[in-house]
């Protein structure tokens, strides 16, 4: 891909491209955001009991674009402008087609994500992710699952970071609780979801 380096050592693609949105844009879109999407608590299944999820949540697409993970069944909200219009920028910058959106809201450090692979049966063989930061910096870690590596990738406000090719066939990545005193953070999180009848 032509707008950044590949920073994956091996087994996959990880493309991060700083300031895809600059400072002003960003503060814009993170308000909007924050007040325009229909953000709530959730709870998966973890180990054998109902856990709640350590930060707020909404998920948006076509209509079809339904999406299941920890027992819970996510049924796409509609498109609205604003994230169409990210949508469409992160498509133009990526060249990839997405048709829906994860959005985390993590409202302090002590939201956080657990490891994890984004590797469902709806995301295909080698899905493509598109994750835009906004608002706070916070670390994602990653960590191959057959070899000793690991990798820390900071997110900043409006940066966007790209994972294709195998990567989420061999890492995982987290966002860790932490210690340092954190504002809110958006993470939009655009993908492909197939259905089950192709």
């Amino acid at each position: 891909m032509p707008y950044s380096q590949n920073l994956a050592p091996v087994d996959g693609e990880l493309y991060l491209i700083k300031q895809f949105y600059s400072y002003t844009e960003a503060d814009s879109l993170f308000q909007q955001l924050l007040t325009e999407l229909a953000w709530q608590e959730e709870s998966i299944f973890l180990y054998g009991r109902w856990v709640k999820v350590p930060r707020l949540m909404c998920w948006y697409g076509d209509k079809d674009a339904s999406y299941q993970y920890s027992h819970v069944v996510h049924q796409p909200l509609p498109w609205i402008e604003s994230l169409k219009t990210i949508q469409q920028q992160v498509e133009n910058i990526s060249g990839y087609r997405f048709n829906s959106v994860l959005g985390n809201l993590y409202r302090d450090g002590n939201d956080s994500m657990g490891c994890h692979a984004d590797d469902e049966p709806e995301l295909g063989k080698n899905p493509v992710i598109a994750s835009l930061s906004l608002g706070d910096s916070r670390l994602l870690k990653f960590k191959h699952q057959q070899q000793k590596i690991t990798l820390d990738v900071p997110l900043e406000h409006g940066d966007l970071l790209i994972m294709a090719g195998a990567l989420q066939n061999y890492w995982q990545h987290s966002v860790p609780k932490t210690r340092l005193k954190k504002s809110a953070r958006i993470n939009l999180t655009f993908r492909t979801i197939f259905s089950s009848s192709r």
